[in-house]
C-alpha cells in the first residue's frame, strides 16, 4: 500500500490538508495496532520457552491496555470518538510472529525468534507514537503530547527490556542449539 492510498483510506480523501488530519489517522491507525497486540500478546507468551520472556510479554500485555486507553484519553482530547482504522502494518508483523509461534524446533532459538519479532512491533510503535507526538506537539495539544509520551517511554523500555533478555542470555543459548 502506498502512502497516498494508506492516507486515502485514513481519512476518506487524497488530500494532505492539514496536520490535524494526519494525527487523527495516525492515531486511528495506532489504536488498530494497540487492539491487536491486546489479542497477540497472550499467544507469544504462551509460545515463550524462558519465564523471563514469558513475563516480559505478561507484562506488556498489561502496558498495551493501559496504551489503548491512553489512546481512548487521547481521542476525548481531540474532541473525537475512539475509532480504529485497520493497522495493516500491524497485521502483518503479527501474522510474522503468529508464524514463528506455530513453528517447531529448540525452545531457545524459537524464544529467540519471538524476541526478534516483538522488537520489530515495538520498533513499529516506537516510530508511530513518535510521530503523533511530535504532531500533536506542533499543535499545541500538550494533553496530548503528555499521554502519548508515557507510551513512548514505555514502548522504549519494553523494546530495551527485550534487548536485555536476548543479549542477557536467550541468544547464547540459541547459538549452543
Amino acid at each position: 500500500m502506498t502512502v497516498a492510498s494508506w492516507f486515502s483510506k485514513m481519512t476518506g480523501s487524497g488530500r494532505l490538508d492539514n496536520l490535524e488530519d494526519l494525527l487523527l489517522a495516525q492515531i486511528k491507525d495506532l489504536y488498530s495496532a494497540e487492539d491487536q497486540l491486546i489479542s497477540a500478546l497472550p499467544k507469544m507468551a504462551a509460545a515463550a520457552h524462558s519465564s523471563q520472556l514469558k513475563s516480559a510479554f505478561s507484562t506488556h500485555l498489561q502496558e498495551t491496555k493501559q496504551h489503548k486507553q491512553r489512546l481512548e484519553e487521547v481521542f476525548r482530547l481531540l474532541g473525537k470518538e475512539p475509532e480504529a482504522e485497520t493497522c495493516e502494518a500491524m497485521q502483518g508483523l503479527v501474522a510474522e510472529g503468529g508464524e514463528v509461534i506455530d513453528m517447531e524446533g529448540d525452545p531457545e532459538v524459537k524464544d529467540a525468534a519471538l524476541i526478534a519479532a516483538a522488537q520489530r512491533v515495538e520498533h513499529y510503535e516506537i516510530a508511530g507514537y513518535g510521530c503523533v507526538r511530535a504532531f500533536a506537539h506542533r499543535l499545541g495539544h500538550t494533553q496530548v503530547v503528555y499521554q502519548l509520551q508515557q507510551t513512548l517511554d514505555e514502548e522504549a523500555h519494553a523494546d530495551k527490556l527485550l534487548t536485555e533478555i536476548a543479549e542477557g542470555f536467550i541468544n547464547a543459548q540459541a547459538a549452543r542449539s
